[in-house]
Parts: C-alpha cells; structure tokens; sequence
C-alpha cells in the first residue's frame, strides 16, 4: 500500500527541491497544489516529477482537502515545504509499521529553527504535528491557519521533523502577526466574543506556560524573548478581535 506526499506552496522556491526529494524517499508520489507563485516553485517541483495542481488558496484546511482528492492512495503524508523527516522517522516507514497498527493518523514532534537555532524551550517543543493520516477516516480541519487533522483514533508519535520556520525575527514576527488576522477571521465565523480583559488574560497565562512551565526560564535571554513573542501574539489575537467589535458597534 502506497503513500502520497501532498504539499500545499506559495513562492517556496527556497525549500521545495529538498522538501520533495524528502519525500520521494518515503512516498510513491508527489501532489503539489499551488496557490500561483510567482518564483520557480513550480519549476522546480514539475523538473523533480511532482505533478502540481494550481488552486488559488483556499485557507490552511481547505487548500490541503482540495489536494486529497489527487492522492491515489490512502496514506497522505502531508507536510509543510520547510518541513523534513528527522532520521527518527526512516525505519516506522521503510517497515510499513502504519499498515499493523490501529491508529489513522499519527503526529510527529517538530524541532523548531530560527535559522540554524533549535528552539526547544518555551513552549515551541514538541509542537505535536499531525502529518500522517489515512483520508479514508482521517482529514484535514477547515481551519483557515493551523489546521489540525480530524481523525478516528490519532498517535502521538516520537518521531521527529525537523521545521526551519524562520531565517530572521522579523520573518518569525510578520508570520506571527499575519496569523493572528486568520485567527480573527475564524473567530469572526464562529461569532466569538471576547471582553476588555480576554487579551491581558491571555497574554499572562501563554507567558507564564512558556517561561515557567515550559523552561524558558532556563535559557538566558532566549527563554525571555521567546516567551515575550508567545504572550504577546496571544495578547494581540484577542486585541484584534476585541477591535473589530469596537467598530461593529460605532
């Protein structure tokens, strides 16, 4: 029984030949669906014999749901371009091991880059991933950011990816902010309401969960500023929310 690797990209020329030569160790396809880049993603995947779909994007669920329906097998490995297999992975693989056990989807700890630096601390490990799931029981959410995959009976694995996520704060800080607008536009979906003390609250406790209970108190500096960058874009989510219903009333 096969596996399909499904990427969804957008100008990710800098990641995409290393992220399908990845799975081409692991998968007997490859499903890119592109939301019309503008660099040589496409290029780059249709020269390494990936077959890619255009698809303006349809949010973070979406655009990976749209894609199942070009997998010809069940098994999607469906990982994000700046995303790879830790070497913890090759063996649960190459042994079919998913095929002899009952589970239908199975996440994976992701080991966060800031350029060449790990960030295990703080709240950014183990960052459970689900990349892996069976589309016959198993799919992706309709969340527009940080999707999360619906299944029947989901494994939380040990195995690894390793996520070069960001090359600078300031990549890691617009991701961050730009995000947080998704979330409203989710919330505004499901008709939330936030108070004058949602985002305080918020703010406190995603500090006080990373610099103190998820060691970030032991990492100098690192642990403050990584804690800070937690606290505040939970503070701002509910910021911007709290915003929009200022104005709806005006």
């Amino acid at each position: 029984m096969g596996i399909s690797g499904l990427v969804i990209t957008f100008n990710e020329e800098k990641y995409i030949e290393k992220c399908i030569t990845g799975l081409q160790k692991v998968c007997d396809e490859i499903i890119i669906i592109d939301s019309n880049s503008q660099d040589k993603t496409v290029e780059i995947a249709t020269s390494l014999g990936a077959t890619v779909i255009s698809q303006p994007f349809l949010g973070d669920g979406p655009q990976r749901t749209f894609g199942l329906q070009f997998c010809q097998h069940d098994w999607i490995l469906n990982v994000d371009t700046d995303e790879f297999l830790d070497k913890d992975c090759f063996p649960f693989f190459e042994k079919k091991e998913y095929l002899q056990l009952p589970y239908d989807a199975y996440s994976f700890k992701r080991r966060n880059f800031l350029k060449d630096k790990e960030i295990n601390f703080a709240d950014w490990y183990p960052d459970y991933a689900c990349r892996f799931f069976n589309k016959n029981t198993a799919h992706p959410s309709s969340h527009h950011v940080h999707q999360r995959v619906v299944a029947t009976d989901l494994y939380k694995s040990d195995m690894h990816l390793i996520h070069y996520a960001w090359d600078s704060f300031h990549q890691l800080i617009a991701k961050k902010n730009q995000y947080t607008d998704w979330q409203v536009e989710e919330f505004i979906k499901k008709e939330k309401k936030v108070n004058t003390f949602s985002p305080v609250i918020h703010g406190a406790t995603a500090f006080f969960k990373a610099y103190f209970l998820k060691k970030g108190i032991f990492h100098g500096i690192d642990g403050v500023t990584f804690s800070l960058i937690q606290s505040f874009f939970s503070y701002m989510k509910y910021a911007k929310m709290l915003e929009v219903q200022r104005q709806r009333k005006i």
